[in-house]
């Protein structure tokens, strides 16, 4: 039977991938967490590498996707170093584990690698990180990629929603909270144009390259997934409302940067060497967000 290992398996992504995997027979599913680890989980903290090497040697994964990271950027920005030891060094130690035990890593990263000055991006494209965030996944991506080059992968992804298990969560699914707020006016980027993903998709597309890199031994190197909808915060807040018949006339549309670390205008990401192979599924925003938002409708 395959198997698979899965970081940051108690965050939004991680339970999608796990999930996931979970529901195909043919995998047999490790999930690691920390802060947030019950049920089978396994608890470890990645920064020691003696005990993730442990659970490795124990485990022997064909498979190791690595879910787990600081992915707030403006957190980022204040707590730098907590998030370049997991953006970058726990996934070089993770690389070089895989290479010790030769299994395939997925590494996921995100579209703040581009400035959005020249969309679409190609995965091959030259990163030019605009804020410590997008710089800190790039230099994870050259970690992993560098260290385990033949047996490793990186897969680019843009905002992500999905079922949260608290509305923060997701920089989608938080945009709730305002809508619902309608004593006073909701101000909402209505400039940076974003790409939210459904989770469940994205796990779709890393179970397909798991099986396919086990295939396929020259199946490695960069890959990007996307939603299809190119939405402003202040367009999807519109989408959320009307799909829950919201009231959103207190809603109003801000058409500059948004406030803190500096977002790409458009990081759009071409995700044709995928679909090229039939990978992947699209969720429509309206649908997924029907099935990530309804438990928080009263």
């Amino acid at each position: 039977m395959k198997k698979v290992l899965i970081t940051g398996a108690s965050g939004l992504l991680g339970r999608a991938i796990k999930r996931e995997f979970d529901n195909d027979a043919t995998w047999k599913v490790l999930g690691l967490a920390y802060s947030r680890a019950g049920g089978d989980l396994r608890r470890v903290d990645l920064s020691d590498v003696n005990a993730v090497k442990e659970v490795v040697r124990e485990f022997q994964p064909d498979v190791i996707v690595h879910a787990a990271a600081e992915r707030r950027p403006d957190i980022v920005d204040k707590k730098t170093d907590v998030a370049r030891q997991l953006n970058v060094d726990v996934s070089r130690n993770l690389a070089l584990i895989a290479k010790t035990f030769n299994c395939f890593i997925l590494y996921v990263s995100t579209d703040y690698v581009f400035d959005g000055c020249n969309p679409p991006y190609q995965p091959a494209d030259q990163p030019a990180p605009l804020n410590t965030y997008g710089m800190l996944k790039w230099q994870g991506e050259k970690a992993v990629l560098e260290t385990y080059p033949k047996r490793s992968g990186i897969l680019r992804l843009p905002i992500l929603y999905g079922e949260v298990e608290y509305l923060e969560e997701s920089a989608v699914t938080v945009l709730l909270k305002a809508i619902q707020n309608g004593n006073k006016p909701g101000e909402m980027s209505d400039y940076e144009k974003r790409y939210p993903t459904y989770v469940g998709d994205v796990a779709v597309v890393i179970r397909q390259i798991s099986d396919k890199t086990l295939q396929d031994e020259n199946f490695y190197g960069i890959w990007h997934w996307s939603g299809l909808e190119e939405l402003t915060k202040y367009q999807m807040a519109l989408k959320i409302a009307k799909a829950f018949n919201i009231d959103y006339k207190h809603l109003v549309a801000v058409n500059k940067p948004s406030p803190g670390a500096k977002r790409p205008y458009n990081s759009h990401l071409d995700i044709s060497t995928l679909t090229q192979l039939n990978f992947g599924q699209q969720t429509s925003f309206q649908d997924g967000i029907m099935i990530s938002l309804s438990k928080f409708i009263s």
